[in-house]
C-alpha cells in the first residue's frame, strides 16, 4: 500500500495497550509539576485560556535518517481514562499535592479539546509537528507527561524496529524482547514491532489484544532438563510435529543438528542457532542440512541482533531471525527525545497568540502549525511545516489528521491497517535519502 489520498486509514480500533493497572485511571502517571502547574494556572486565571500544545523532537538520534511516529492510539486511550476518581483525589490530598479548589477542578476533569496527530507508522524528521493538543491551557498541560512517556517509549521501539525489519529484506522477523523489558512495556514493544514490519511476536498478551501473530517452541533449558539432546528432540518432536523448530546449539551445532534430522526426519520444520559466529554457523547449518537431505528445512538465526548484525548476516543462507534485547530496550532504541510545548495562547475574544521559548539550544517556534510530506522526483522527501490554515506553496500529502474530537476519538486504526500504512510511507522514502524538513 502507497499512499495516495490526504489521510491516514481510518478504522473502528482495536484492542489497545493498557498503561495502566487493570486498565484503571491514568490520571497519576504524570509528574508531579503538572498539577502545580495547573493549581498556579487557576489561580492567575490562565488556565481557562484557549491554548495549543505540539509534540515534537529536537533531532533524530545520530545516524537516523527518519523517525517513525508510534504510541498515538495509545495515548488516545490512555487520555480517555484520565480522570481523577476518588482514590486519586484522597492521595493527592493526603499527600497536600494541590489546594482544595484544584482537587474540585480535577473531579470534574474530562479532556474535551482536540488531537491531531500523524497517522500511527507515519514517517517524521526533526521539528515535525507529530501531535497537536488544543484545548483550554488546564485541560492541556496536564497531559505532558502522559503524552512524552507513551511516545518517546513507542516511538523509540518503532524506530528501531523500522531499520532492524529493513535489514531483514524478505525475510522474516520476529520479536522476543519481553524478558528484557517491563511487561506492559512488552506488549506495546511487540505490537509497535509488528506495525514496523515484523511478523510475529513470542508475546501471547500481544497476541491476545492485537491478534499478532505468535510463535515459540522451546529453550535451553528444556534440551538441559533432559537425559540427553536426543531425547529432549524427540519428545519436542510428539508434542509439536515435524515442522517445529529444534535449538540445536545447547552442545555441539553439528551434532545437534544430526539428532535433530535423525530423530525428526528430513522433514524438519527447522533449526535454531542462538551463540558462535553466526554467519559462519549457518553457513555450516545450511550445508549440513543438505547433506543429510533435509533441504526444505529452515535455518532461524537469534541471539543479539540488530539492524548492523542483519546487514552482515545479508549474505548468509538465513531463512529467518529473531530479535528481542536490540529493540525493546535503549541499547537499540534511543529515545525519539518528543517534547511537548506551548505554541499559542488565547487573547481577547477569539484570538490566540504565538508564543515561543528563546532559550539557547531550546527555542520554538510559536503558533499552530500544518504539516505536508513533499517529494521532489524522488532525490528528495521532507515535511514542508507552515502555519495552520494556509495553502502549501507546493502540492503535498497533509500529514496531521483529527483523531480526537471535542474529548471524542474519532480516528482509531486498527493495527493491521498501522502495519499497511507504515509499509506505504516507508516505499515512499528512497534507499539513502534522509527525511528533512523546511518551513514557510
Amino acid at each position: 500500500m502507497t499512499p495516495s489520498g490526504s489521510e491516514a486509514p481510518q478504522g473502528a480500533g482495536t484492542a489497545l495497550v493498557s498503561v495502566a493497572t487493570a486498565g484503571g485511571s491514568t490520571a497519576l502517571l504524570t509528574d508531579h509539576y503538572e498539577l502545580t502547574m495547573l493549581a498556579a494556572a487557576l489561580r492567575s486565571g490562565v488556565a481557562d485560556r484557549p491554548a495549543t500544545f505540539e509534540v515534537f523532537t529536537r533531532r533524530l538520534p545520530p545516524g537516523r535518517r527518519y523517525g517513525v511516529v508510534a504510541g498515538v492510539d495509545r495515548f488516545v486511550e490512555a487520555l480517555d481514562r484520565f480522570r481523577f476518581g476518588a482514590d486519586e483525589l484522597g492521595w493527592l490530598d493526603r499527600q497536600r499535592v494541590v489546594d482544595a479548589a484544584t482537587l474540585e477542578w480535577l473531579e470534574r476533569y474530562r479532556f474535551g479539546g482536540t488531537v491531531h496527530a500523524y497517522g500511527e507508522g507515519e514517517l517524521h524528521g526533526a521539528g515535525s509537528p507529530i501531535v497537536t493538543v488544543e484545548a483550554s491551557f488546564g485541560e492541556a498541560v496536564l497531559l505532558e507527561t502522559l503524552a512524552l512517556s507513551i511516545l518517546n517509549h513507542d516511538s523509540a521501539i518503532a524506530a528501531a524496529a523500522a531499520r532492524i525489519a529493513a535489514a531483514a529484506g524478505d525475510r522474516p522477523v520476529i520479536e522476543m524482547g519481553t524478558r528484557r523489558t517491563d511487561p506492559e512495556a512488552a506488549v506495546a514493544a511487540a505490537r509497535v514491532a509488528y506495525l514496523t514490519g515484523f511478523t510475529a511476536t513470542s508475546n501471547l498478551e500481544a497476541g491476545r489484544r492485537h491478534g499478532i501473530p505468535t510463535t515459540g517452541t522451546a529453550a535451553h533449558a528444556f534440551t538441559l532438563a533432559h537425559a540427553s539432546e536426543r531425547d529432549a528432540f524427540a519428545a519436542q518432536i510428539a508434542t509439536l510435529g515435524t515442522g517445529t523448530t529444534l535449538l540445536v546449539d545447547t552442545y555441539d551445532v553439528g551434532g545437534g543438528i544430526r539428532t535433530a534430522v535423525e530423530v525428526a526426519g528430513r522433514g524438519l520444520g527447522a533449526v535454531r542457532i542462538d551463540s558462535g559466529d553466526l554467519a559462519d554457523e549457518a553457513v555450516a547449518a545450511r550445508a549440513l542440512l543438505d547433506r543429510l537431505g533435509a533441504t526444505a528445512t529452515r535455518v532461524v538465526i537469534t541471539g543479539d541482533l540488530d539492524d548492523r548484525s542483519l546487514r552482515a548476516l545479508r549474505d548468509a543462507p538465513a531463512d529467518a531471525y529473531g530479535v528481542g534485547t536490540n529493540v525493546v530496550t535503549g541499547l537499540g532504541a534511543p529515545s525519539a527525545g518528543f517534547v511537548y510545548k506551548l505554541v499559542s495562547l488565547g487573547v481577547g475574544e477569539g484570538g490566540q497568540q504565538a508564543v515561543a521559548k528563546l532559550s539557547p539550544g531550546k527555542a520554538t517556534v510559536g503558533g499552530r502549525k500544518q504539516a505536508w510530506r513533499v517529494a521532489a522526483g524522488g532525490a528528495s522527501v521532507h515535511d514542508l511545516v507552515g502555519p495552520a490554515g494556509a495553502s502549501p506553496p507546493v502540492p503535498g500529502r497533509p500529514l496531521l489528521r483529527r483523531v480526537v474530537d471535542a474529548g471524542d476519538v474519532v480516528d482509531a486504526p486498527t493495527v493491521e491497517e498501522a502495519r499497511a500504512w507504515h509499509a506505504g510511507v516507508r516505499a515512499e522514502l528512497p534507499a539513502g535519502v534522509e527525511l528533512g524538513l523546511r518551513r514557510w
